[in-house]
Order: structure tokens, then sequence, then C-alpha cells
């Protein structure tokens, strides 16, 4: 398999043959308001173009509908007979986007030879994590193919624990990006956490994104680096990719 980091959250990911399109935030630099009162959103432009984006996409996977991770630009970019795979919750917002083949995940659905799993987390604690609402990360799996849980939005907790203690996979994705609304705790997973999950499983290889692209993250490249030698954590099993950067695994 490989993952394409495009930006953020966005990536598309080669499994199976299939290649799935998540989180589409692909909206150019600065069209976005700020989540921090720091500097418009995103903060970074894409590495791609559209059209080199879009081409070749399969299916589309949206873990949640904040505006980083399913935009407007996202949305009149895709084709809208695409398999989108949700959570339950973003159904009806999704068809009003248009979208008419929207598949959304209860827990487990099963598309072209893919297992898909839906997965909890927690987007951030207490008041800030109720005010975020429900999001959800995916398991994949299939003949063949390795495991990939890609965790989503979500701090590390019990739940993304449980998920890695029950189906050991392969590689896991993190949201490593520290993003914190002020006033708050951290709304995902910061470089201390990425590395707890990293020391949690230490046969994963473990894939950190969602980083240095919007005003409410905290924690850079470099940093989430500095601290996987620190705990002598190899950049082969912390793998830190570069926006368009694709990895094979």
């Amino acid at each position: 398999m490989k993952i394409q980091l495009i930006r953020n959250a966005t990536m598309k990911i080669i499994y199976s043959g299939k290649t799935l399109l998540t989180d589409p935030m692909l909206s150019p630099k600065d069209a976005i308001r700020s989540f921090a009162g720091v500097a418009k959103n995103p903060t970074v432009d894409l590495p791609l173009s559209l059209e080199q984006i879009v081409q070749g996409v399969d299916a589309v996977i949206v873990s949640h509908t904040h505006p980083d991770h399913l935009d407007e630009t996202g949305i009149a970019a895709l084709e809208k007979n695409l398999p989108v795979f949700c959570q339950p919750v973003d159904e009806a917002q999704l068809r009003e986007n248009g979208f008419q083949n929207i598949l959304s995940v209860e827990t487990t659905r099963t598309w072209e030879g893919i297992t898909i799993n839906r997965t909890g987390g927690r987007h951030g604690e207490g008041e800030i994590g109720q005010l975020m609402g429900t999001v959800s990360g995916f398991v994949f799996q299939a003949e063949g193919e390795i495991t990939v849980y890609w965790v989503g939005d979500s701090i590390w907790c019990e739940e993304v624990k449980e998920v890695i203690d029950r189906l050991s996979p392969d590689v896991i994705i993190t949201h490593s990006g520290g993003a914190t609304i002020p006033g708050h705790d951290p709304i995902i997973m910061t470089g201390e956490q990425t590395i707890q999950l990293a020391q949690a499983a230490p046969n994963a290889k473990v894939v950190a994104i969602h980083m240095e692209s919007l005003d409410h993250c905290t924690v850079s490249r470099k940093a989430l680096r500095e601290m996987g030698d620190q705990d002598v954590i190899p950049a082969s099993r912390l793998i830190i990719p570069k926006d368009g950067e694709t990895i094979s695994l």
C-alpha cells in the first residue's frame, strides 16, 4: 500500500488496488477563517493541483465535517457520484452537499474487497470535546494487505488504545499537530501523545500527519522528530511525511 499526504488530513491512500481520498480540505492558502486567532487557514498552499489530487480517486472517506476536513473547494472539486464513506451523524450534511452515493459506516462495511471498520475517539476532553462533536477513525483490512488504522481527530485515549490492542494494526495514521483552541486543552494528539501511542504499539509503523497547515496546530514536524529521537523511535517507525510526499508500506 501507499500513502500520499496531500496536506493536513487529506491523503490519497492506495490500498488493495483502490485509491481512497481522505478528508478533502482543498482550499487555497488563507481561504478559511482563523481557528486560533493567529492566521487564516490553511496556512500553506496545496502541493499539487486540484486536478492531480482528484485524478484516479475511487472513493472518499470523511472522518467528520469540520472545515479543515471537508471544505467548499473539496465539495466542489469531487464528482458527486463517488462513493463517500462517513460516520452516520454526517450523512444528512453530505447529502445536502450534493453527494449521491453515501455509504454511512455504523460499525463495519465491505466495499470492493476492503473491510472498513469505524472506530471512536475523543476530539478533546471536557467542554471542548463536547463542542467538537462526534469524530471517527477507520480501520482498513483486505486479503493480502496489511491492517491500517487511521485514528482521525482524536487525542490519545482509551478508545484508541482499545483498537490497537484488539486489532494490532500494522500501520497507524495519527493526527499529531496538537491543535489547540485558545483556553482549552489540545483537541488532537500532541507530540507527547503520539510518542505514547508509538510506545503502546511497538510493532506498528506510525505515520504522523495533520501538521504545519492550520493556525491552531502547535506541533511541528521537526519537534516531533526530536521527540522520537529522544525516545529512540527511529524514522523508519515514526514516519512524518511532508506535504505531497508518498510513502510505501
